[in-house]
């Protein structure tokens, strides 16, 4: 696939070797990647393969310790003084005292944007993740879809045109899970957001994703980039179709191939 330039994230020869009591671990080893504007990329690969710590490397949450990475242009650090990106945990880490309005209205408060324009934010981004009329709900008093919704929306407050995304349906039943895989899907065609996804799920990979970084075990390396051919209107049984099957064993071959039980 051509990206076209300048990449939103753009690494080279990146490694990153955490010091630990027992010695160095070496979680991250001479990685390439290139991300274009508006690409959904799901990152997949065993548990400690580096997908998460690939993701807050992008987000400045972690510095590398070799090779090179920009985002949008920038260095991580640069990125994220300026907001460049949103960025959605594996929990919702929703404050419990706060409403879900004033759970989005978090970061706009901390760049000081006027109340008439947080207002507006909020419900601009509340409505993209259909949960306007919940404004004045506590987490609590939702669902955990819902909660993960209005942490979706949180990340998009500031209008932020990357939004990297930890493994954030993870913890959902199957159901809710599926559910959401739909409406994020919409979200990204409606804002044209390029899209970070951290997941250990292949078909969720496979469903979201114009392209699939499969990742090999410790130290991490893309062992694999896969290009989907798939349309981008995706409704869910479109899983059961030859075309989609096909990636998902690509994907599952790729694992196999590269899985180690050593860890």
């Amino acid at each position: 696939m051509t990206i076209a330039s300048p990449a939103v994230v753009s690494a080279s020869k990146l490694g990153l070797t955490f010091q630990t009591n027992d010695g160095p671990v070496q979680a991250l080893s001479n990685v390439d990647l290139t991300i274009g504007k508006g690409e959904f990329v799901s990152f997949i690969g065993p548990s400690g393969c580096g997908k998460t710590t690939l993701l807050r490397v992008i987000a400045d949450l972690e510095k590398p310790t070799s090779g090179t990475i920009s985002v949008n242009g920038m260095t991580p650090e640069q990125a994220r003084q300026s907001r460049a990106y949103g960025y959605v945990f594996q929990a919702a880490a929703l404050y419990p005292w706060r409403t879900i309005e004033r759970n989005v209205a978090l970061p706009l408060e901390i760049m000081g944007l006027s109340k008439a324009e947080q207002a507006a934010r909020i419900k601009r981004t509340l409505d993209l993740v259909n949960l306007s009329g919940f404004e004045q709900k506590y987490p609590w008093q939702l669902s955990g879809g819902m909660q993960q919704r209005a942490s979706i929306a949180r990340a998009l407050a500031f209008d932020a045109d990357l939004l990297l995304m930890d493994e954030p349906f993870g913890a959902l039943d199957e159901i809710v899970r599926d559910h959401l895989n739909e409406q994020l899907l919409e979200l990204w065609e409606r804002t044209n957001k390029t899209i970070c996804f951290v997941t250990h799920s292949i078909p969720e990979a496979v469903y979201l994703s114009t392209r699939i970084i499969v990742m090999s075990p410790r130290p991490g390396r893309v062992s694999d980039v896969i290009e989907s051919t798939l349309p981008k209107q995706r409704p869910l049984d479109i899983r059961e179709t030859p075309e989609f099957l096909a990636i998902a064993a690509r994907v599952r071959d790729g694992l196999r191939a590269g899985h180690s039980y050593e860890d």
